[in-house]
């Protein structure tokens, strides 16, 4: 698969260049610190995104209403802790999920679950963006994602993955893949998945995020740097710090652009491996992704073994929190302590679910919406609600409503 090339300074044809590349990368070390303010960032989001696809799910149906056994067949896209029970962290936002009973074949109540007039005007607001004001956004990010691969292809699973970082809709298949049919075309890939393939190169989106920010040094031809930021605290010694103003004088390879040519055991190979990793976070709502959700990418991207090691060696450029249990990546660039720098209209949308969330567990926490509960439960047989009164701790509870594991496996053979 050749790649249009754009006549830039990432030319590799001059002998300094050459050189260059023969550099074997420098060993070195760095110490990884806590950094209390983005791990905030990550703990919150991982209820947040289970409450968005939560929404999106019910949202989607034409009822606005899904009964629990219907929710729990998507467990394995919530990311939440598996000892928690899905009726029990729905029952969390009382102010986001209304909960309501319907017989089932043979007369037992199931919960079912609507939104709430507030969650649904939120709702419109987050559907309107994606389909109207922010579709052209959103459709540019999915192309630029396979523009990033060899092969302009990914499976439908590995996209799945990220659809949430990239503010792809939920059904994006159908909603906005499959009414793009000069853009976009499913194929059956060698291990049977489906995948997605990109149809039409469009050089105008081939321009990475740290190039468009650089455009008067990639006039100059002039090496392009990575900004830098490190965690309160953090020592970095004078021999680090020397080879780290070296390594960002390097040549920066577009990711844009074939690099085959490369030495993987160099230096410049390593700049072009961040700058690819640079430019996919910025490709993201909330600039985070998960660590597992690239490390199967290796294929597709065309990495050398071992290349998220990247994110060790640059603590600068990325941080990883190891929050929740897996470790995110997260762009230290974007944020200033736990805000979002440069917010798309989606990460507005979803800091409103998260206030609504942090409201509505209060409220219940408080026992207003007690009443309303016995209320609607006076004609059933009584139903236990259990659930945690003391802050964000999860209850442990085993998943009876329904027990299906993650539907996420690795694409590392991919």
């Amino acid at each position: 698969m050749m790649f249009k090339q754009r006549r830039s300074f990432v030319s590799f044809i001059a002998h300094p260049l050459i050189r260059i590349q023969k550099r074997n990368l420098v060993n070195v070390k760095l110490k990884w610190v806590n950094d209390y303010a983005l791990d905030s960032v990550v703990s919150s989001s991982v209820q947040l995104k289970a409450t968005c696809t939560l929404v999106s799910l019910i949202g989607s149906h034409p009822d606005y209403a899904l009964p629990i056994y219907c929710l729990s067949r998507y467990r394995g896209q919530l990311g939440l802790p598996t000892d928690l029970k899905l009726s029990t962290f729905i029952r969390r936002y009382p102010n986001i999920f209304q909960e309501f009973h319907r017989p089932d074949s043979k007369g037992t109540p199931v919960p079912w679950y609507e939104l709430t007039n507030e969650a649904l005007d939120v709702y419109n607001q987050e559907t309107h963006f994606t389909y109207e004001d922010c579709y052209v956004d959103i459709l540019n990010r999915l192309q630029k994602l396979l523009m990033l691969t060899k092969e302009r292809l990914l499976p439908l699973q590995t996209i799945d993955q990220l659809s949430w970082d990239l503010g792809l809709p939920y059904d994006y298949e159908n909603k906005l893949v499959a009414k793009r049919p000069e853009l976009f075309s499913f194929v059956k890939l060698p291990d049977e998945r489906v995948g997605l393939k990109l149809l039409a190169w469009d050089d105008s989106l081939a321009v990475s995020h740290l190039e468009l920010r650089s455009s008067d040094r990639v006039e100059k031809e002039e090496a392009l740097a990575f900004p830098i930021r490190f965690t309160r605290g953090f020592g970095l010694k004078k021999k680090c710090m020397e080879w780290l103003n070296e390594w960002q004088k390097l040549p920066y390879t577009s990711p844009y652009v074939d690099a085959s040519h490369l030495d993987p055991r160099t230096d410049v190979s390593e700049k072009r491996i961040v700058g690819m990793f640079h430019e996919l976070l910025h490709l993201t709502i909330l600039r985070k992704i998960e660590r597992r959700n690239v490390s199967n990418m290796r294929g597709p991207l065309s990495m050398p073994q071992k290349f998220t090691k990247v994110f060790e060696r640059h603590p600068g450029i990325f941080y990883i929190s190891k929050k929740g249990g897996r470790q995110t990546i997260v762009l230290r660039e974007a944020y200033d302590r736990r805000e979002l720098i440069e917010k798309h209209p989606l990460a507005d949308i979803r800091e409103k679910y998260a206030t609504m969330m942090k409201q509505g567990f209060l409220d219940r926490s408080r026992g207003l919406y007690k009443t309303d509960r016995r209320a609607c439960d006076d004609d059933l047989p009584k139903i236990s609600f259990r659930g945690g009164q003391n802050g964000y701790k999860f209850e442990s509870e085993t998943e009876t409503d329904c027990d299906f594991l993650s539907e996420y496996e690795s694409d590392e053979n991919s």
